[in-house]
């Protein structure tokens, strides 16, 4: 099953919003500090509900902790970026996938994006948008994710 990692995450409604989509499709959640709020944050506990007890949360100090942990657990960290080469609905997910995001105001750090094995974009028909909203775009890369992967039912 893909997992879905929040690289800097800064807005905690953001945050809880993608939780409860990670909730309702038993993904797991993956948040790489600083985050820009505490995760005892009242707006993220609101924006996640009453799902939190349903989350597979797992926080990680730093960039270089997670990423040892991705490297020990195996599959492909795949980077969700606007200046990604390849259509993420033509990209071919695999089970093992990591599904990186960043912040809502930078994206992924450069560091983050030179290790990924693919850069991947979320089409959008107008150049004057300059991105969807991270808890917008974390849905549609995971639920082509499961898509693909025949993981809908």
């Amino acid at each position: 099953m893909p997992q879905i990692v929040l690289v800097h995450p800064q807005i905690p409604p953001n945050t809880g919003n993608i939780a409860r989509t990670c909730a309702a499709t038993a993904t797991e959640l993956h948040l790489v500090e600083p985050l820009g709020f505490e995760i005892s944050d009242r707006y993220l506990k609101r924006a996640g509900l009453d799902y939190w007890p349903y989350v597979s949360l797992h926080c990680h100090s730093s960039w270089s902790d997670f990423h040892k942990h991705a490297h020990d657990q195996g599959g492909r960290l795949i980077g969700f970026t606007k200046a990604g080469q390849i259509n993420s609905f033509s990209f071919s997910f695999d089970t093992q996938d990591w599904l990186l995001f960043g912040s809502e105001t930078t994206g992924l750090p450069a560091e983050v994006l030179e290790v990924c094995t693919a850069r991947v974009y979320i089409p959008m028909s107008q150049p004057q948008v300059r991105s969807l909203n991270l808890s917008v775009s974390v849905s549609i890369g995971l639920f082509e994710a499961r898509r693909q992967l025949g993981l809908l039912s």
